[in-house]
């Protein structure tokens, strides 16, 4: 653990004993951050260099060390020689909490081969949560294949302590079709409590489509961005890394709110950041992604709650 990792955990325990005594600081907002890292493909643990996967990682610890989020939501977090575990290397940079779910390679019943191939292949990728909160409990929950045998996606599932409670928090990259994404209200159902809970992803679908529909109509997600700007386009995806100026125009990546069993949460405000370009030492210009980020802030915890509640499922 790092020496700034460590500070944080111990302001965090003092604040959360603090308000077992009674004098807890009122609940506040929470700043949510989802951003697809893009991790340069399946092959590029032979090829080693991952599009520029350092320095683009340079530039998202940046701009998110300004934006200061208390939970990030992290897709295509990579893992392998050479580039070792990308979400561990942003934790540690920022000195957040970590969890990682490692969805490529899960194929095949036989763990062993899942793992040889991730070994051979120098690569394996999925989703990850970052946070200023300890995370206390999380799990890799596969999603439904729906049809696709060899295209595995999962969803990580994690509970963080904050003072207010236990907050549930989703990270997810689905393949858009309406049957995972069906998939991934279900289990935010089985895990529901009374708080709400944070769902974050690349949903490979635009807020039109089935898959988003089944989230927003179906499950009463809300969908923090369009609630916040409700004409905003929101671009998020198909930046090209390398291009001299912007092009996206997909907006595939979101923030919802579930609503809990006694807190539905609100929304206060949310916009696309990590939507800026840094550059080589060639001088060439380098976006941090094929995808923008989306920052959400939003009110997960009533005004009258206390420390030590925690979500009864």
């Amino acid at each position: 653990m790092t020496a700034l990792r460590a500070a944080l955990l111990l302001v965090t325990l003092a604040t959360a004993a603090a308000a077992g005594e009674g004098g807890v600081d009122p609940p506040r907002p929470l700043r949510i951050v989802t951003y697809n890292l893009l991790h340069g493909g399946v092959l590029s643990g032979w090829a080693g260099h991952g599009q520029d996967l350092d320095r683009r990682l340079e530039l998202a610890a940046a701009e998110l060390s300004v934006l200061r989020p208390d939970v990030i939501g992290l897709q295509e977090a990579s893992v392998g020689r050479g580039r070792g575990n990308v979400a561990e290397r942003l934790a540690d940079r920022l000195g957040y909490h970590w969890v990682h779910a490692r969805a490529s390679f899960r194929v095949f019943e036989a763990r062993w081969l899942n793992r040889l191939i991730a070994a051979v292949m120098n690569f394996t990728e999925g989703p990850a949560i970052l946070s200023r909160f300890p995370i206390v409990a999380s799990e890799t929950l596969d999603l439904r294949r729906c049809g696709r045998f060899m295209e595995v996606r999962v969803a990580l599932y994690a509970e963080l302590e904050t003072p207010w409670g236990r907050l549930p928090v989703v990270s997810t990259h689905t393949s858009g079709n309406p049957c995972q994404t069906r998939h991934v209200a279900e289990l935010v159902r089985a895990r529901r409590g009374w708080l709400p809970a944070v769902v974050m992803g690349d949903f490979n679908a635009p807020e039109s489509s089935p898959a988003i529909a089944v989230l927003t109509e179906d499950a009463a997600f809300t969908d923090a961005f369009r609630t916040a700007n409700p004409a905003a386009p929101g671009m998020t995806v198909w930046q090209q890394v390398y291009s001299a100026g912007p092009t996206v125009r997909r907006r595939v990546d979101y923030v919802f709110l579930a609503p809990g069993t006694e807190v539905a949460g609100r929304v206060l405000g949310s916009r696309v950041v990590l939507d800026r370009p840094g550059q080589l030492p060639d001088g060439r210009v380098l976006w941090p992604s094929d995808h923008y980020g989306v920052l959400a802030e939003v009110e997960v915890f009533a005004p009258t709650m206390r420390a030590g509640r925690v979500g009864a499922r």
